[in-house]
């Protein structure tokens, strides 16, 4: 079977699911962190090499206040439980703004390791993808310019293989424009706390049907 080298998460549906089952739209947050543990142990035992999680977007900061906060503590808690795993862990994401936890500056800026390491993890916080590419026009003359790659924040993410979003919304959300170019993508209709390991599952094995051919 192919399995994809670098696997990106889109983890939505949060605020419709707490929403669903009775509760402020806030509380939805909290229960997308066991599936973000479940989906890093998958790819652990499946080999996947790397693995981006989508935390929130510098627009997501939109939201009420109480959504914020809840949203923010769920991303720093997601890398406390990442952090008794076995991982290689990076955050991206705008730093100079007041909207980025500055508990997790310290995982920024180079790749942490937890355990033994092994799966690269990355986390997109505070994210916004015209942050990332703009950093392409501040005119570095170190900087490469014949590889666009090299000259955005997130240079240190590979090209994603596969994106699998949950929630049924059928949209990038800005999730890493440039190494997204020949992403597949797959979309669970269920809401990311409801996850089960079959909707992984079941989007790895459509990926091993699908004719890779990267523009060729």
């Amino acid at each position: 079977m192919r399995i994809p080298k670098h696997l990106g998460i889109i983890p939505d549906g949060n605020r419709r699911w707490a929403e669903g089952n009775g509760m402020s739209k806030e509380k939805g947050y909290d229960s997308g962190l066991n599936p973000g543990l479940e989906v890093f142990k998958l790819c652990e035992k499946l080999g996947i090499e790397e693995l981006t999680f989508y935390g929130f977007t510098s627009d997501n900061t939109k939201r009420p206040r109480v959504q914020r906060l809840a949203f923010t503590k769920a991303c720093i808690d997601a890398v406390k439980l990442l952090s008794k795993e076995n991982a290689d862990l990076l955050v991206i994401g705008n730093t100079d703004s007041a909207m980025f936890p500055k508990e997790l500056t310290p995982f920024t800026k180079e790749r942490r390791r937890f355990g033994k390491g092994g799966t690269k993890v990355n986390f997109l916080v505070n994210y916004d993808w015209k942050w990332d590419v703009g950093y392409m026009g501040e005119g570095d003359r170190d900087r490469d310019s014949k590889n666009p790659i090299q000259q955005i924040h997130s240079k240190d993410i590979s090209r994603v293989d596969l994106i699998i979003r949950w929630g049924g919304r059928r949209r990038l959300s800005g999730f890493l424009p440039l190494q997204a170019v020949y992403s597949d993508f797959y979309i669970v209709e269920d809401y990311w706390p409801d996850f089960h390991p079959k909707h992984f599952l079941t989007a790895i094995e459509w990926y091993n049907t699908q004719d890779i051919t990267l523009g060729g």
